[in-house]
């Protein structure tokens, strides 16, 4: 006879509480091995897969998709083995940590099941009985067309489409290759909400020229009670506005800025990427600039006990960068990024940026950062008061470099420039100390051989 053990959420770290399920994995009755993610939960952190640490057959699930549980909750049982035999099982909680790698993912597929975007499920019929104990699974969007499956990769757009009974497949996607975002679904609510305003007797305009979100978005007259989209403030938009709250609760934050001309920074990098090998990105030399400027003015490189009152000064820079993704803002972080070189610095961003649009990113990927550096002139803005990520002390803002008169040399003339700020925690260090920093790194960009000077 056979041992049912009970899985139960793990801690999957950084002080994370709960989780919300968004996917499961596997079905009751499935044959799981050990280590075999069974459930794609999102954190406050980031969504990941959780591994299953015991191999066996599952006898029940709990939670439906969209549940937020507990850590310590129950997620599923496994039949295991014989009890003498005693559990296999290995004690990997997470993708990416542990002492092993995670197999590959299994599932068996059961005479009459019909697969759905890549994924078995089980044929609804009339007589089917849930399972003991387990809800039963939410239903199926129609087929896709004959084309081809619905173009959406993300979890959290198909169960906010689910949820709202938006029908995917009479959308057409804002994304790359016809690929439907979050977005979409929004607009399509937004529209849908509109219309009904208006079969009830309220005009909504929508000029020529404007989208259905524009026009939707200034209805006359009184909003309805029931008017509106309410979106939760949980998962990641939750803990972005948790800690900027507390950032502005507890950090007395001062910004300074400056411009600088970028010109020598862009032709020093259009000759390095001239020559064989791999291609440097902006970001990561601006990074290297960054912790240079860091080992001249390491008050920067900190972050306040409040508790003890003390200024505790790191010693390694680990730097986070700003990342807008469809699941909302997240800063991965570059662990020791003053060790790296431009061509190591160029490839873990772009490690990471691809991991965050694909909501990949592990907490410990998303956390530790001791310095942020975000380009917000990749939103076509030329200046900013970035709010700083608490608990580090300080974040370096660039924006767009655009072409703009300069007086270069004692002539006027047309150069690339870009505005630079940085807020800073006024308990770390004064305006001296900030504006050292800034200035230092406005000579490195303006003349990147003053970078040189100090390796």
């Amino acid at each position: 006879m056979a041992q049912v053990l009970e899985f139960k959420l793990p801690d999957l770290g950084e002080g994370l509480t709960e989780a919300e399920i968004v996917r499961w994995l596997v079905q009751v009755g499935d044959v799981v091995a050990v280590d075999q993610p069974v459930v794609e939960v999102e954190t406050a952190k980031a969504m990941v897969e959780v591994p299953c640490p015991y191999g066996g057959v599952v006898t029940a699930r709990f939670g439906e998709e969209g549940t937020e549980l507990p850590v310590g909750a129950p997620l599923l049982t496994v039949a295991v083995g014989e009890p003498e035999d005693g559990p296999e099982g290995s004690g990997n909680v997470l993708v990416g940590y542990g002492t092993q790698a995670p197999a590959a993912r299994r599932r068996r597929v059961r005479a009459g099941t019909a697969a759905v975007d890549g994924q078995a499920r089980k044929p609804e019929t009339a007589d089917a009985a849930p399972h003991a104990g387990v809800a039963a699974p939410p239903p199926e969007a129609a087929p896709a067309p004959v084309g081809g499956p619905v173009p959406v990769i993300s979890p959290l757009v198909r169960k906010l489409a689910r949820d709202n009974d938006v029908d995917l497949r009479r959308l057409t996607g804002s994304g790359p290759d016809g690929l439907i975002l979050r977005a979409d679904v929004e607009n399509a609510l937004r529209t849908r909400a509109a219309l009904a305003g208006t079969a009830a007797g309220q005009v909504v305009p929508t000029p020529a020229g404007t989208t259905a979100e524009q026009g939707a978005a200034a209805p006359t007259g009184a909003p309805s009670a029931e008017g509106g989209v309410r979106i939760p403030l949980k998962g990641v938009r939750g803990a972005v506005a948790d800690k900027l709250s507390r950032s502005r609760r507890e950090i007395p934050d001062a910004t300074c800025w400056v411009d600088a001309d970028a010109t020598e920074l862009m032709r020093a990098r259009a000759a390095m990427n001239a020559t064989p090998g791999a291609k440097i990105s902006l970001l990561a030399l601006l990074a290297r600039i960054c912790t240079a400027a860091l080992a001249r003015f390491p008050e920067l490189n900190s972050t306040v006990d409040t508790e003890a009152r003390e200024i505790v000064r790191l010693d390694r820079v680990h730097l986070g960068f700003a990342a807008q993704t469809d699941r909302g803002l997240v800063v991965p972080v570059v662990r020791d990024a003053h060790t790296r070189d431009a061509e190591s610095l160029t490839a873990e961003f772009a490690r990471l940026t691809e991991a965050a649009r694909t909501g990949t990113l592990t907490p410990g990927e998303l956390t530790g950062g001791t310095f942020t550096l975000n380009n917000y002139g990749v939103f076509g803005v030329d200046g900013s008061t970035p709010i700083v990520n608490h608990p580090e002390a300080a974040m370096l803002g660039v924006g767009r470099i655009v072409p703009k008169p300069w007086v270069h040399e004692g002539e006027l003339a047309v150069r690339q420039v870009v505005q630079l700020s940085l807020t800073f925690d006024h308990r770390v260090c004064d305006g001296g100390t900030a504006g050292g920093f800034l200035r230092y790194v406005a000579d490195c960009v303006e003349q990147p051989a003053v970078l040189l000077r100090t390796l």
